[in-house]
Protein backbone atom coordinates (compact mmCIF):
# COMPACT_ATOMS: atom_id res chain seq x y z
CA UNK A 1 0.00 0.00 0.00
CA UNK A 2 1.73 3.11 -1.29
CA UNK A 3 1.38 6.14 1.26
CA UNK A 4 -0.71 9.25 -0.58
CA UNK A 5 0.23 12.24 0.41
CA UNK A 6 -1.99 15.18 0.91
CA UNK A 7 -2.93 17.86 -1.74
CA UNK A 8 -2.20 21.53 -0.80
CA UNK A 9 -4.96 22.58 1.40
CA UNK A 10 -6.25 25.81 -0.64
CA UNK A 11 -8.52 28.28 0.89
CA UNK A 12 -12.35 28.54 -1.04
CA UNK A 13 -12.77 30.92 -3.98
CA UNK A 14 -15.26 33.99 -3.83
CA UNK A 15 -16.29 32.46 -6.66
CA UNK A 16 -18.74 29.55 -6.97
CA UNK A 17 -17.92 28.43 -10.28
CA UNK A 18 -14.29 28.01 -9.18
CA UNK A 19 -15.06 25.91 -6.11
CA UNK A 20 -17.76 23.73 -7.89
CA UNK A 21 -14.93 23.17 -10.50
CA UNK A 22 -12.51 22.36 -7.83
CA UNK A 23 -14.86 19.65 -5.85
CA UNK A 24 -15.51 18.08 -9.49
CA UNK A 25 -11.67 18.22 -10.68
CA UNK A 26 -11.03 16.74 -7.06
CA UNK A 27 -13.10 14.33 -7.08
CA UNK A 28 -12.15 12.81 -10.56
CA UNK A 29 -16.03 13.51 -11.62
CA UNK A 30 -17.02 10.97 -9.26
CA UNK A 31 -20.65 10.05 -9.93
CA UNK A 32 -21.71 9.85 -6.55
CA UNK A 33 -20.68 13.07 -5.61
CA UNK A 34 -24.17 14.99 -6.35
CA UNK A 35 -24.00 19.03 -6.50
CA UNK A 36 -27.74 20.13 -6.61
CA UNK A 37 -28.12 24.14 -7.49
CA UNK A 38 -30.17 26.52 -5.07
CA UNK A 39 -31.29 29.88 -5.27
CA UNK A 40 -32.16 31.57 -2.01
CA UNK A 41 -35.33 33.65 -1.84
CA UNK A 42 -34.31 36.94 -0.07
CA UNK A 43 -36.94 39.44 0.99
CA UNK A 44 -36.86 42.70 -1.13
CA UNK A 45 -33.47 41.45 -2.66
CA UNK A 46 -31.84 39.93 -5.40
CA UNK A 47 -31.60 35.89 -4.90
CA UNK A 48 -28.41 34.47 -3.65
CA UNK A 49 -27.09 31.65 -6.30
CA UNK A 50 -25.39 28.39 -4.50
CA UNK A 51 -24.79 24.52 -4.48
CA UNK A 52 -25.69 22.17 -1.60
CA UNK A 53 -23.02 19.41 -2.26
CA UNK A 54 -23.21 15.66 -0.84
CA UNK A 55 -22.48 12.17 -1.27
CA UNK A 56 -24.86 10.14 -2.59
CA UNK A 57 -25.51 7.08 -0.24
CA UNK A 58 -24.04 8.95 2.57
CA UNK A 59 -25.95 11.92 3.35
CA UNK A 60 -29.75 12.79 3.39
CA UNK A 61 -30.01 16.51 2.29
CA UNK A 62 -33.61 16.57 1.45
CA UNK A 63 -34.74 18.27 4.47
CA UNK A 64 -32.05 20.91 4.37
CA UNK A 65 -32.81 21.53 0.62
CA UNK A 66 -36.17 21.84 1.84
CA UNK A 67 -35.42 24.45 4.11
CA UNK A 68 -33.46 26.30 1.90
CA UNK A 69 -36.05 26.80 -0.77
CA UNK A 70 -39.00 27.89 2.07
CA UNK A 71 -37.96 31.60 1.32
CA UNK A 72 -37.86 34.61 0.81
CA UNK A 73 -36.04 34.78 4.02
CA UNK A 74 -36.27 38.00 6.16
CA UNK A 75 -32.42 39.30 6.00
CA UNK A 76 -31.06 42.29 5.52
CA UNK A 77 -28.39 42.46 3.07
CA UNK A 78 -25.13 44.54 3.93
CA UNK A 79 -21.73 44.48 2.45
CA UNK A 80 -20.64 41.43 3.53
CA UNK A 81 -23.82 40.01 1.67
CA UNK A 82 -22.72 36.37 0.88
CA UNK A 83 -21.45 35.84 4.08
CA UNK A 84 -23.63 37.08 6.48
CA UNK A 85 -25.91 35.16 4.64
CA UNK A 86 -24.39 32.16 5.47
CA UNK A 87 -24.72 33.25 9.27
CA UNK A 88 -28.32 34.02 9.00
CA UNK A 89 -28.82 30.83 7.26
CA UNK A 90 -26.81 28.56 9.73
CA UNK A 91 -28.40 30.36 12.90
CA UNK A 92 -32.22 30.75 11.73
CA UNK A 93 -32.83 28.37 9.16
CA UNK A 94 -30.52 25.41 9.33
CA UNK A 95 -32.30 22.51 11.42
CA UNK A 96 -29.98 20.16 11.42
CA UNK A 97 -27.63 19.70 14.21
CA UNK A 98 -23.64 19.58 13.71
CA UNK A 99 -23.28 22.83 11.63
CA UNK A 100 -19.69 23.71 10.82
CA UNK A 101 -18.02 27.06 9.50
CA UNK A 102 -15.19 25.59 6.99
CA UNK A 103 -12.96 27.51 4.84
CA UNK A 104 -10.60 25.26 3.17
CA UNK A 105 -10.83 22.51 0.15
CA UNK A 106 -9.40 19.81 2.85
CA UNK A 107 -11.67 20.38 5.66
CA UNK A 108 -14.02 20.85 2.86
CA UNK A 109 -13.51 17.26 1.14
CA UNK A 110 -13.10 15.89 4.97
CA UNK A 111 -16.99 16.90 5.65
CA UNK A 112 -18.63 15.76 2.40
CA UNK A 113 -16.92 12.02 2.34
CA UNK A 114 -18.23 11.98 5.70
CA UNK A 115 -21.42 11.92 4.75
CA UNK A 116 -22.03 15.92 5.60
CA UNK A 117 -23.64 18.24 3.35
CA UNK A 118 -21.69 21.49 1.89
CA UNK A 119 -23.63 24.87 1.25
CA UNK A 120 -21.63 27.17 -0.88
CA UNK A 121 -23.05 30.63 -1.67
CA UNK A 122 -21.84 32.71 -4.55
CA UNK A 123 -19.45 35.66 -3.30
CA UNK A 124 -18.29 33.79 -0.41
CA UNK A 125 -14.68 32.23 0.37
CA UNK A 126 -16.26 29.88 3.20
CA UNK A 127 -19.08 27.20 3.69
CA UNK A 128 -21.23 25.31 5.39
CA UNK A 129 -20.90 21.73 6.31
CA UNK A 130 -23.77 20.56 8.09
CA UNK A 131 -24.84 16.70 9.72
CA UNK A 132 -26.77 14.81 7.38
CA UNK A 133 -25.25 11.54 7.80
CA UNK A 134 -27.51 8.78 6.54
CA UNK A 135 -25.47 5.56 7.75
CA UNK A 136 -26.58 2.71 6.32
CA UNK A 137 -25.53 -0.13 8.49
CA UNK A 138 -25.98 -3.61 10.53
CA UNK A 139 -28.43 -3.20 13.42
CA UNK A 140 -27.70 -4.06 16.60
CA UNK A 141 -27.54 -7.52 17.38
CA UNK A 142 -26.62 -9.82 19.47
CA UNK A 143 -22.50 -11.34 19.12
CA UNK A 144 -22.15 -14.21 17.01
CA UNK A 145 -18.84 -15.06 18.68
CA UNK A 146 -19.04 -13.82 22.42
CA UNK A 147 -22.37 -15.27 22.77
CA UNK A 148 -23.95 -15.10 26.48
CA UNK A 149 -26.89 -17.66 28.12
CA UNK A 150 -27.46 -15.08 30.44
CA UNK A 151 -26.87 -11.18 29.81
CA UNK A 152 -27.25 -8.46 27.95
CA UNK A 153 -28.01 -9.37 24.12
CA UNK A 154 -26.31 -6.44 22.53
CA UNK A 155 -23.37 -6.48 20.30
CA UNK A 156 -21.27 -3.28 18.85
CA UNK A 157 -21.99 -2.34 14.99
CA UNK A 158 -19.61 -0.87 12.63
CA UNK A 159 -20.69 2.04 12.86
CA UNK A 160 -18.36 4.28 15.59
CA UNK A 161 -21.24 7.09 16.92
CA UNK A 162 -23.83 4.11 17.48
CA UNK A 163 -20.97 2.22 19.60
CA UNK A 164 -20.18 4.86 21.30
CA UNK A 165 -23.82 5.61 22.47
CA UNK A 166 -23.75 1.84 23.37
CA UNK A 167 -21.32 2.25 26.31
CA UNK A 168 -22.52 5.71 27.33
CA UNK A 169 -26.12 3.83 28.05
CA UNK A 170 -24.19 1.64 30.03
CA UNK A 171 -22.62 4.21 31.95
CA UNK A 172 -24.46 7.10 33.00
CA UNK A 173 -21.79 9.24 34.27
CA UNK A 174 -20.14 12.65 33.17
CA UNK A 175 -16.62 11.24 34.08
CA UNK A 176 -17.01 8.90 30.99
CA UNK A 177 -14.96 10.88 28.80
CA UNK A 178 -14.44 10.22 24.88
CA UNK A 179 -11.36 11.43 22.66
CA UNK A 180 -11.85 11.33 19.00
CA UNK A 181 -8.82 11.09 16.40
CA UNK A 182 -8.54 10.52 12.68
CA UNK A 183 -5.61 8.03 11.74
CA UNK A 184 -5.32 6.91 8.05
CA UNK A 185 -3.96 10.03 5.53
CA UNK A 186 -6.40 7.91 3.22
CA UNK A 187 -8.99 6.60 5.58
CA UNK A 188 -9.40 9.40 7.69
CA UNK A 189 -10.87 6.48 10.02
CA UNK A 190 -12.50 8.27 13.15
CA UNK A 191 -10.70 6.25 16.05
CA UNK A 192 -12.34 7.10 19.61
CA UNK A 193 -10.73 6.58 23.13
CA UNK A 194 -13.09 5.88 25.94
CA UNK A 195 -11.95 5.92 29.69
CA UNK A 196 -13.17 7.33 32.73
CA UNK A 197 -11.80 9.89 34.40
CA UNK A 198 -10.75 9.95 38.09
CA UNK A 199 -10.11 6.18 37.66
CA UNK A 200 -7.41 5.71 34.91
CA UNK A 201 -4.37 6.13 35.07
CA UNK A 202 -2.79 9.33 34.09
CA UNK A 203 0.30 7.62 32.40
CA UNK A 204 -1.43 4.58 30.62
CA UNK A 205 -3.61 7.02 29.37
CA UNK A 206 -0.47 9.19 28.09
CA UNK A 207 1.05 5.91 26.76
CA UNK A 208 -2.11 5.23 24.72
CA UNK A 209 -2.33 8.94 23.23
CA UNK A 210 1.66 8.31 22.50
CA UNK A 211 1.55 5.61 20.90
CA UNK A 212 -1.84 6.37 18.61
CA UNK A 213 0.01 9.67 17.55
CA UNK A 214 2.70 7.57 16.38
CA UNK A 215 0.92 5.89 13.95
CA UNK A 216 1.29 6.93 9.99
CA UNK A 217 -0.79 4.39 7.62
CA UNK A 218 -2.83 5.17 4.66
CA UNK A 219 -5.89 3.30 5.59
CA UNK A 220 -6.92 1.54 8.79
CA UNK A 221 -9.99 -0.67 7.97
CA UNK A 222 -10.00 -2.75 11.29
CA UNK A 223 -9.07 -2.46 14.74
CA UNK A 224 -6.39 -5.17 13.71
CA UNK A 225 -4.51 -2.38 12.22
CA UNK A 226 -4.32 -0.33 15.37
CA UNK A 227 -3.40 -3.16 17.62
CA UNK A 228 -0.33 -4.23 15.76
CA UNK A 229 0.90 -0.60 15.96
CA UNK A 230 0.21 0.09 19.60
CA UNK A 231 1.05 -4.00 21.11
CA UNK A 232 4.73 -4.04 22.99
CA UNK A 233 6.26 -6.86 20.83
CA UNK A 234 5.18 -7.40 17.29
CA UNK A 235 5.84 -11.34 16.82
CA UNK A 236 4.15 -11.48 20.41
CA UNK A 237 2.17 -15.09 20.02
CA UNK A 238 0.28 -14.09 22.68
CA UNK A 239 -2.38 -11.12 23.14
CA UNK A 240 -1.30 -8.14 25.26
CA UNK A 241 -4.53 -6.47 23.40
CA UNK A 242 -7.90 -7.56 24.46
CA UNK A 243 -11.15 -6.91 22.18
CA UNK A 244 -14.71 -7.41 22.61
CA UNK A 245 -17.49 -7.12 20.48
CA UNK A 246 -20.12 -6.59 23.78
CA UNK A 247 -20.78 -3.36 25.14
CA UNK A 248 -21.27 -4.65 29.08
CA UNK A 249 -17.89 -5.86 28.88
CA UNK A 250 -15.97 -2.67 27.94
CA UNK A 251 -18.40 -1.10 30.52
CA UNK A 252 -16.88 -2.97 33.15
CA UNK A 253 -13.43 -2.98 31.78
CA UNK A 254 -13.81 1.01 32.24
CA UNK A 255 -14.88 0.85 35.93
CA UNK A 256 -11.83 -1.44 36.41
CA UNK A 257 -9.53 1.28 34.96
CA UNK A 258 -9.12 0.43 31.96
CA UNK A 259 -9.37 2.38 28.34
CA UNK A 260 -10.95 1.49 25.28
CA UNK A 261 -10.06 2.08 21.77
CA UNK A 262 -12.83 2.41 18.94
CA UNK A 263 -12.42 2.21 15.48
CA UNK A 264 -14.87 3.12 12.95
CA UNK A 265 -15.88 -0.04 10.60
CA UNK A 266 -15.13 -2.54 13.26
CA UNK A 267 -17.54 -3.90 15.82
CA UNK A 268 -14.22 -5.10 17.96
CA UNK A 269 -13.57 -2.77 20.45
CA UNK A 270 -9.67 -2.75 21.85
CA UNK A 271 -9.24 -2.95 25.40
CA UNK A 272 -5.59 -2.17 27.57
CA UNK A 273 -4.04 -3.00 29.23
CA UNK A 274 -4.80 -6.89 28.96
CA UNK A 275 -3.10 -9.68 31.48
CA UNK A 276 -3.19 -13.18 30.45
CA UNK A 277 -5.78 -14.22 33.15
CA UNK A 278 -8.20 -11.48 31.13
CA UNK A 279 -8.82 -13.79 28.53
CA UNK A 280 -10.09 -17.03 30.45
CA UNK A 281 -12.60 -14.79 32.19
CA UNK A 282 -16.47 -14.14 30.12
CA UNK A 283 -19.16 -11.09 30.62
CA UNK A 284 -21.42 -14.12 32.26
CA UNK A 285 -19.36 -15.25 35.30
CA UNK A 286 -20.79 -11.90 36.77
CA UNK A 287 -24.19 -12.96 35.68
CA UNK A 288 -23.84 -16.55 37.49
CA UNK A 289 -23.92 -17.67 41.01
CA UNK A 290 -20.16 -17.16 42.03
CA UNK A 291 -19.68 -20.65 42.97
CA UNK A 292 -20.79 -21.49 39.40
CA UNK A 293 -19.12 -18.74 37.82
CA UNK A 294 -16.19 -20.44 39.59
CA UNK A 295 -16.20 -23.86 38.47
CA UNK A 296 -16.42 -22.65 34.61
CA UNK A 297 -13.45 -20.81 35.12
CA UNK A 298 -11.27 -23.48 36.24
CA UNK A 299 -12.92 -25.46 33.28
CA UNK A 300 -11.70 -23.00 30.55
CA UNK A 301 -8.02 -23.57 32.46
CA UNK A 302 -8.42 -26.54 32.24
CA UNK A 303 -9.56 -26.73 28.60
CA UNK A 304 -6.64 -24.30 27.80
CA UNK A 305 -4.09 -27.16 28.89
CA UNK A 306 -5.98 -30.19 27.55
CA UNK A 307 -5.77 -27.91 24.21
CA UNK A 308 -2.37 -27.23 24.08
CA UNK A 309 -0.51 -30.39 25.64
CA UNK A 310 -2.83 -33.47 24.78
CA UNK A 311 -1.53 -34.56 21.75
CA UNK A 312 2.00 -33.46 22.77
CA UNK A 313 1.79 -35.68 25.70
CA UNK A 314 0.51 -38.73 24.06
CA UNK A 315 2.98 -38.53 20.92
CA UNK A 316 5.93 -38.36 24.43
CA UNK A 317 4.28 -41.58 26.18
CA UNK A 318 3.53 -43.47 23.34
CA UNK A 319 7.08 -42.96 21.78
CA UNK A 320 9.57 -43.26 24.50
CA UNK A 321 7.73 -43.60 27.86
CA UNK A 322 5.37 -46.48 27.53
CA UNK A 323 6.43 -47.25 31.08
CA UNK A 324 3.68 -45.10 32.20
CA UNK A 325 0.99 -46.63 30.54
CA UNK A 326 -1.34 -49.22 32.70
CA UNK A 327 -0.83 -52.48 30.90
CA UNK A 328 -3.75 -53.31 29.32
CA UNK A 329 -4.21 -49.75 27.68
CA UNK A 330 -0.65 -50.05 26.63
CA UNK A 331 -1.49 -54.09 25.22
CA UNK A 332 -4.32 -51.92 23.37
CA UNK A 333 -2.55 -49.18 22.01
CA UNK A 334 0.16 -51.53 20.42
CA UNK A 335 -2.61 -53.64 19.01
CA UNK A 336 -4.19 -50.30 17.37
CA UNK A 337 -0.12 -49.47 15.59
CA UNK A 338 0.37 -52.93 14.67
CA UNK A 339 -0.79 -52.09 11.18
CA UNK A 340 -0.26 -48.48 10.78
CA UNK A 341 3.03 -47.21 9.05
CA UNK A 342 3.32 -43.85 10.60
CA UNK A 343 4.93 -43.43 13.99
CA UNK A 344 3.01 -40.86 16.45
CA UNK A 345 3.89 -37.54 15.73
CA UNK A 346 3.29 -38.35 11.89
CA UNK A 347 -0.66 -39.56 12.94
CA UNK A 348 -1.22 -36.86 15.03
CA UNK A 349 0.45 -34.02 12.27
CA UNK A 350 -1.99 -35.77 9.53
CA UNK A 351 -5.00 -35.52 11.99
CA UNK A 352 -4.30 -31.89 13.02
CA UNK A 353 -3.54 -30.13 9.71
CA UNK A 354 -6.70 -32.61 8.48
CA UNK A 355 -8.83 -30.66 10.80
CA UNK A 356 -7.19 -27.30 10.75
CA UNK A 357 -8.27 -27.29 6.89
CA UNK A 358 -11.93 -28.52 7.70
CA UNK A 359 -11.82 -25.82 10.13
CA UNK A 360 -10.91 -23.26 7.81
CA UNK A 361 -13.13 -24.70 5.00
CA UNK A 362 -16.41 -23.97 7.62
CA UNK A 363 -15.81 -20.24 7.95
CA UNK A 364 -15.64 -20.25 4.32
CA UNK A 365 -18.27 -21.63 3.20
CA UNK A 366 -21.92 -20.88 3.08
CA UNK A 367 -23.69 -20.74 6.76
CA UNK A 368 -26.51 -22.79 5.74
CA UNK A 369 -23.71 -25.86 4.76
CA UNK A 370 -20.42 -24.62 6.81
CA UNK A 371 -20.88 -26.62 10.36
CA UNK A 372 -22.47 -29.76 8.82
CA UNK A 373 -19.51 -30.07 6.35
CA UNK A 374 -16.85 -29.55 8.83
CA UNK A 375 -19.08 -31.95 11.46
CA UNK A 376 -19.64 -34.79 9.12
CA UNK A 377 -16.38 -34.21 7.20
CA UNK A 378 -14.71 -35.02 10.46
CA UNK A 379 -16.51 -38.06 11.34
CA UNK A 380 -15.99 -39.32 7.66
CA UNK A 381 -12.53 -38.49 7.49
CA UNK A 382 -11.84 -39.91 10.79
CA UNK A 383 -13.56 -43.05 10.62
CA UNK A 384 -12.03 -44.03 7.26
CA UNK A 385 -8.24 -43.14 8.24
CA UNK A 386 -8.59 -45.62 11.13
CA UNK A 387 -10.72 -48.53 8.86
CA UNK A 388 -7.77 -47.46 6.18
CA UNK A 389 -4.77 -47.80 8.53
CA UNK A 390 -3.72 -44.74 8.57
CA UNK A 391 -4.17 -43.17 12.11
CA UNK A 392 -5.20 -45.43 15.71
CA UNK A 393 -8.36 -44.40 17.21
CA UNK A 394 -6.75 -43.30 19.98
CA UNK A 395 -5.20 -41.16 18.21
CA UNK A 396 -8.64 -39.38 16.85
CA UNK A 397 -9.86 -39.19 20.27
CA UNK A 398 -6.95 -37.06 21.21
CA UNK A 399 -6.95 -34.82 18.36
CA UNK A 400 -11.15 -34.49 18.77
CA UNK A 401 -10.61 -33.62 22.66
CA UNK A 402 -8.14 -31.14 21.89
CA UNK A 403 -10.22 -29.78 19.14
CA UNK A 404 -12.98 -29.13 21.58
CA UNK A 405 -11.43 -27.87 24.20
CA UNK A 406 -9.53 -25.36 22.13
CA UNK A 407 -13.27 -23.98 21.66
CA UNK A 408 -14.08 -23.36 24.96
CA UNK A 409 -11.75 -20.81 25.73
CA UNK A 410 -14.01 -17.44 25.56
CA UNK A 411 -11.34 -15.47 23.53
CA UNK A 412 -11.21 -16.42 20.13
CA UNK A 413 -7.12 -15.01 19.47
CA UNK A 414 -6.02 -17.00 22.31
CA UNK A 415 -7.04 -19.89 21.17
CA UNK A 416 -5.04 -19.27 17.45
CA UNK A 417 -2.04 -18.91 19.75
CA UNK A 418 -2.58 -22.69 21.15
CA UNK A 419 -2.98 -23.99 18.17
CA UNK A 420 0.62 -22.43 16.70
CA UNK A 421 2.33 -23.37 20.10
CA UNK A 422 1.15 -27.17 20.10
CA UNK A 423 2.49 -27.95 16.57
CA UNK A 424 5.69 -27.00 18.46
CA UNK A 425 5.02 -28.71 21.47
CA UNK A 426 4.13 -32.03 19.37
CA UNK A 427 7.52 -31.38 17.81
CA UNK A 428 9.40 -31.10 21.24
CA UNK A 429 7.64 -34.42 22.23
CA UNK A 430 8.42 -36.42 19.35
CA UNK A 431 12.22 -35.34 19.33
CA UNK A 432 12.61 -35.73 22.87
CA UNK A 433 9.87 -36.84 24.97
CA UNK A 434 8.74 -35.76 27.79
CA UNK A 435 11.52 -34.04 28.53
CA UNK A 436 11.02 -32.10 25.27
CA UNK A 437 7.39 -31.13 26.23
CA UNK A 438 8.65 -29.54 29.67
CA UNK A 439 11.28 -27.98 28.38
CA UNK A 440 9.24 -26.30 25.83
CA UNK A 441 6.37 -25.61 29.14
CA UNK A 442 9.27 -23.83 30.99
CA UNK A 443 9.86 -21.79 28.03
CA UNK A 444 6.60 -20.48 27.13
CA UNK A 445 5.99 -19.33 30.84
CA UNK A 446 9.38 -17.51 31.34
CA UNK A 447 8.10 -15.57 28.03
CA UNK A 448 4.68 -15.09 29.12
CA UNK A 449 6.48 -13.47 32.29
CA UNK A 450 8.58 -11.47 30.38
CA UNK A 451 5.50 -9.79 28.82
CA UNK A 452 3.75 -6.52 29.53
CA UNK A 453 1.11 -4.35 28.49
CA UNK A 454 1.18 -0.81 28.42
CA UNK A 455 3.50 -1.17 31.06
CA UNK A 456 1.45 -4.49 33.16
CA UNK A 457 3.19 -6.72 33.84
CA UNK A 458 1.16 -9.78 31.00
CA UNK A 459 0.72 -12.79 34.05
CA UNK A 460 -0.26 -10.32 37.17
CA UNK A 461 -1.77 -10.87 39.42
CA UNK A 462 -0.35 -14.11 39.29
CA UNK A 463 3.44 -13.34 39.01
CA UNK A 464 4.09 -10.83 40.34
CA UNK A 465 1.64 -12.35 43.02
CA UNK A 466 -1.08 -10.21 44.67
CA UNK A 467 -3.17 -11.70 46.85
CA UNK A 468 -5.86 -8.88 47.15
CA UNK A 469 -6.11 -9.63 43.09
CA UNK A 470 -6.95 -13.46 43.89
CA UNK A 471 -10.81 -12.60 44.47
CA UNK A 472 -11.35 -12.48 40.95
CA UNK A 473 -8.60 -14.67 39.23
CA UNK A 474 -8.92 -18.00 39.10
CA UNK A 475 -11.93 -17.79 40.97
CA UNK A 476 -14.50 -15.45 41.24
CA UNK A 477 -15.98 -14.78 45.14
CA UNK A 478 -19.47 -13.11 45.40
CA UNK A 479 -19.59 -9.38 44.13
CA UNK A 480 -20.36 -7.74 47.62
CA UNK A 481 -16.32 -9.14 48.53
CA UNK A 482 -14.50 -7.18 45.87
CA UNK A 483 -15.06 -4.03 47.40
CA UNK A 484 -12.07 -3.05 45.89
CA UNK A 485 -10.86 -2.57 41.94
CA UNK A 486 -7.95 -4.64 40.60
CA UNK A 487 -4.57 -3.05 41.92
CA UNK A 488 -2.66 -5.11 38.72
CA UNK A 489 -3.91 -1.80 36.87
CA UNK A 490 -2.80 1.24 37.95
CA UNK A 491 -5.60 3.60 38.62
CA UNK A 492 -6.48 6.95 40.67
CA UNK A 493 -9.30 5.39 42.96
CA UNK A 494 -9.45 2.03 44.01
CA UNK A 495 -12.58 1.69 45.91
CA UNK A 496 -15.32 0.27 43.69
CA UNK A 497 -18.13 -0.36 46.68
CA UNK A 498 -18.60 0.98 50.48
CA UNK A 499 -19.86 -0.91 53.23
CA UNK A 500 -23.43 0.53 54.35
Amino acid sequence: MNHVQDTADEALSYQLKDNLHRIKQDSGNSSDIKCREVHIEISGAASVKGIVAYTDGLSDSQALLNSLMNGPFLFEADSGHSSSLLIYLKDHVITESGVTEIESITTLFDHLLSGDSILLLEGSNSALAIGTKNLKARQVEEPNVQAVVRGPREGFTEVLSWNTAMVRRKIKDRRLWIEKKTIGTVTKTEVAIAYIDGIVAKEILAEVRQRLELIEIDGVLESNYIEEHIQEKRFALFPTVFNSERPDVVAAQLLEGRIAIMVDGTPFVLIVPAVFTQFFQSSEDYYQASVFSSLIRLLRILAFILALVTPSFYIAVTTFHQELLPTTLLYNLASQREGVPFPAFVEALMMEVTFEILREASVRMPRTIGQSISIVGTLVIGQAAVEAGLVTAAMVIVVSITAIANFVMPAFNLGITVRIIRFLLMALAASFGLFGLFLGLIVIVVRLCSLHSFGVPYMSPLAPFRISDQKDTLFRLPLPMMKKRPVTIPKENNIRQRDR
